[in-house]
């Protein structure tokens, strides 16, 4: 899978069609969610796309500290589900908190879905606080220290 990290400015228009077509696939189709994907917090965002033979498969945002959270955060999290079975949710994270490193943020902090938790804790996250409904999926808040 090759990575790109991409401002928001920097997607063209079929790039940016192709990440909110898969968002909304995951998001709001296959997990019957009726929320606003389009927060307006996406012009902020880092956004980590991973692509195979020209073909978006995975995707992350991440937030600078401040801009979402006190922490920095990685946010919508996605594999295409053409594609799942093939590590690329880790290859997307890893890269993601890889960008985090590099750039010096010492702390990640995410709201996860419950039911990925031994996703995030095998990528070094810890559960912290109590969990909590967003748009009506269980979450729970982590976090990861460097």
């Amino acid at each position: 899978m090759d990575v790109i990290v991409k401002y928001f400015s920097d997607f063209n228009t079929q790039q940016l069609y192709e990440v909110l077509q898969l968002r909304s696939e995951v998001f709001v189709v296959e997990q019957d969610c009726v929320y606003q994907d389009m927060d307006g917090k996406d012009q902020k965002a880092i956004h980590i796309v991973g692509y195979v033979n020209d073909k978006l498969v995975a995707y992350t945002r991440v937030f600078q500290p401040g801009d979402y959270f006190k922490q920095a955060s990685i946010g919508r999290v996605v594999v295409s589900p053409k594609n799942r079975g093939a590590a690329y949710g880790q290859k997307i994270m890893n890269a993601s908190i890889d960008y985090c490193k590099n750039q010096g943020f010492p702390f990640i902090k995410i709201s996860a879905q419950c039911y990925l938790d031994r996703f995030y804790k095998d990528l070094g996250f810890i559960a912290t606080g109590e969990k909590y409904l967003e748009d009506g999926i269980p979450h729970q808040a982590m976090t990861l220290e460097f």
